[in-house]
């Protein structure tokens, strides 16, 4: 699947314009980047985690002269699957979530 078939999957869903279901996942992706950027994590409950994992320093080998070098540290993003999407990857059935009990309204006494 493509940004294209996201894109107009969006606009079928919800009845709105291809290019308005663009710009929201433009600002979607944007302010994903945006907290991974700054060094934090954007969790989505379900669907999965994006954050930022740091690599260390360490020594590799030049595959073409077996020379040793070094290879800097640096952070890279890092996406940890949540279990719905675990599950719907493994081709198995998501389970229902209980519904949520609502709150007694509590009336005023005058």
């Amino acid at each position: 699947m493509t940004k294209a078939d996201i894109v107009a999957k969006v606009a079928e869903e919800t009845k709105i314009s291809k290019a308005a279901a663009a710009k929201a996942l433009a600002v979607t992706i944007g302010s994903i980047t945006e907290a991974i950027r700054k060094g934090g994590r954007v969790a989505l409950i379900g669907f999965g985690t994006f954050s930022v994992a740091e690599r260390k320093a360490r020594k590799g080998r030049n595959p073409q002269t077996g020379k040793e070098i070094k290879i800097a540290a640096k952070k890279v993003p890092k996406f940890s699957a949540g279990t719905a999407l675990k599950l719907a990857a493994a081709g198995k059935a998501i389970p229902a979530k209980p519904k949520a009990k609502k709150a007694a309204v509590k009336s005023k006494k005058k």
